[in-house]
């Protein structure tokens, strides 16, 4: 049997590229909890050419084995879109992908990550929590759809 360490040793972090959208998207279908309207073609598309390291993949053998977007605006680090596939959760992929994450901040000169994460996916706050976040309580996400659909 594999331990840990092992699979560790045979994971590589990288950034997305075009030719990654469509496992990308066919990934968080599977292994992602809710949806955003930016979950197409055209949102990702968008958001690797503008940010090309934001969209940073774990892989396993050349599997997809998880992915989180790591968003800078200048102004503020934005977690989204952390998701691990199912058959290789609890591995510590999770939390190489955030640490990924926080290395790219710091070089950016960012000061605090942020996350959003759904209050009905318990799975996800527990890993969140593991990696060191916590809810902020006073503050509430705001938002408005852009294109005219309801929120």
């Amino acid at each position: 049997m594999k331990d840990l360490d092992d699979d560790m040793n045979d994971l590589v972090i990288r950034t997305a590229g075009p030719g990654d959208l469509d496992a990308v998207l066919a990934f968080w279908k599977s292994a992602a909890e809710g949806t955003s309207i930016s979950d197409d073609r055209e949102g990702v598309e968008r958001l690797i050419a503008r940010d090309p390291e934001a969209l940073i993949l774990a892989e396993r053998a050349g599997e997809l084995a998880g992915t989180v977007i790591a968003g800078f605006d200048g102004w503020r680090c934005h977690l989204y879109r952390l998701a691990v596939h199912p058959g290789h959760r609890r591995r510590g992929i999770g939390a190489a992908l955030l640490a990924a994450a926080e290395e790219r901040f710091v070089r950016l000169g960012g000061r605090r990550g942020d996350a959003m994460v759904l209050d009905r996916n318990e799975l996800a706050q527990h890993a969140w929590r593991a990696s060191g976040y916590a809810p902020q309580e006073e503050w509430s996400r705001w938002v408005k759809p852009l294109d005219g659909r309801p929120s």
